[in-house]
C-alpha cells in the first residue's frame, strides 16, 4: 500500500517557523514528509532538514518523496528523543520544528496496521512495529479498571465502564483478537441516540488504546520542553494537535515557558527572578479553513499553535 498522508495546516504550520534559508528544521513527525518537503522547499543547499519518525514505512516512503534533496538526515525513533538526535549529528541547536501529533492517514488507512475501527485486522496500533505492546495485549491483558480508566481519560468516552465491563466478560469466553471485534463491541455498549451524526462508536475507545499503545500523551510535555530547549533564540517551534487532550499539554506547556514572575499576586515586588523564556506566537489556536476541513475531513479537529524562543 503507498504511503499517503495529506498534511493538515501545511502552509500556516511552515510559514509560522520563519523559515532561514541556511537554517536548521527538525519535522518531529515525518509521516509522508508533506512538512518538510514545504521546510525544504525553502531552505538553500546549506540549510539543513532532520526529519524523525518512529515508523520506518513512514520514513522509506518520505525518503522516496524527498529523494531530490540531499540536505536531509533521516531518523527513525520517538520525536522525544530530540536532544539525543541532536548530539548524535554534532548539531548544537535548531532554527525551528514541527510537530504534527496523532495518527497518519496511512496507519489509519492500511487495515494491516490495526488502527481502523471499520475495517478488520489483529489489533496492532503501533507506530513503532517493533515495540512489545499493542492494541491486542491492552485488551486483553488489562483490568476491568485499567480499561475504564483509559477509556475516559484519554478518550473522554461516558460510557467506559460499560465497555470495559464487556470487554472482560468477552474476553473471559476466548481472545478479542480484531478491530472488528472490538468495535462492534463497543457499539452494543454506546446508545445510538448519544452517537454525534457522522461520527463512528468506537472512535473514542480506539483512540484512548491507541494514546496508551503508544504513551502519546506521556512523552508529550517533555518532549515539548526538550524541543523547546533545542531552539536557538528566535527560533520557533510549531506543533499540531487533534484532540482536547494533546492540545490541553501543547497550551499549557507553552504557558509555563512564556510565563514570568511566579510570586503570589499579593507581593509587593517581585522576588523570584523568573523572566519569560518564550513568546507565543499564536495567542488563539489556528484552526483549518472550510475549504481545508472540505477537503481533508480529518483536518476538522486540528489545531496549531506556537510558540518562539526568546
Amino acid at each position: 500500500m503507498e504511503f499517503k498522508h495529506i498534511s493538515v495546516l501545511l502552509n500556516e504550520s511552515v510559514n509560522a517557523l520563519n523559515i532561514k534559508k541556511d537554517g536548521v528544521y527538525a519535522d518531529g513527525t515525518l509521516g509522508g514528509g508533506g512538512h518538510s518537503e514545504k521546510i525544504l522547499e525553502r531552505l538553500s543547499g546549506k540549510g539543513l532538514l532532520i526529519g524523525i519518525d518512529r515508523d520506518i514505512e513512514a520514513i522509506e516512503a518520505a525518503k522516496e518523496r524527498l529523494k531530490n534533496y540531499s540536505n536531509v538526515i533521516y531518523e527513525n525513533t520517538n520525536f522525544k528523543n530530540i536532544k539525543e538526535i541532536l548530539q548524535k549529528n554534532d548539531i548544537k541547536n535548531i532554527d525551528g520544528a514541527v510537530l504534527d501529533l496523532g495518527v497518519s492517514s496511512y496507519q489509519l488507512d492500511n487495515a494491516d496496521r490495526g488502527f481502523s475501527y471499520i475495517a478488520s485486522s489483529r489489533l496492532d496500533m503501533r507506530m513503532d512495529t517493533s515495540a512489545s505492546l499493542d492494541a491486542y495485549k491492552v485488551v486483553n491483558t488489562y483490568s476491568e479498571e485499567e480499561l475504564a480508566k483509559i477509556f475516559f481519560e484519554y478518550g473522554e468516552e461516558k460510557f467506559s465502564r460499560r465497555i470495559a465491563a464487556k470487554i472482560v466478560e468477552e474476553r473471559a469466553k476466548k481472545p478479542i483478537e480484531t478491530t472488528l471485534e472490538l468495535s462492534e463491541l463497543v457499539k452494543k455498549c454506546i446508545p445510538q441516540k448519544t452517537v454525534k451524526k457522522g461520527s463512528h462508536p468506537a472512535k473514542r475507545v480506539f483512540q484512548a488504546i491507541r494514546i496508551e499503545v503508544n504513551g502519546e500523551l506521556d512523552i508529550l510535555e517533555g518532549a515539548i520542553n526538550d524541543f523547546f530547549d533545542s531552539l536557538k533564540s528566535g527560533g520557533r517551534l510549531a506543533i499540531i494537535s487533534f484532540h482536547s487532550l494533546e492540545d490541553r499539554i501543547v497550551k499549557n506547556t507553552f504557558a509555563n515557558l512564556a510565563r514570568g514572575c511566579v510570586c503570589p499576586k499579593d507581593f509587593p515586588v517581585c522576588v523570584c527572578g523568573q523572566k519569560p523564556r518564550g513568546k507565543i506566537i499564536t495567542k488563539k489556536a489556528v484552526v483549518p479553513t472550510e475549504d481545508e476541513i472540505e477537503f481533508n475531513k480529518r483536518s476538522k479537529s486540528s489545531k496549531l499553535r506556537v510558540i518562539e524562543k526568546i
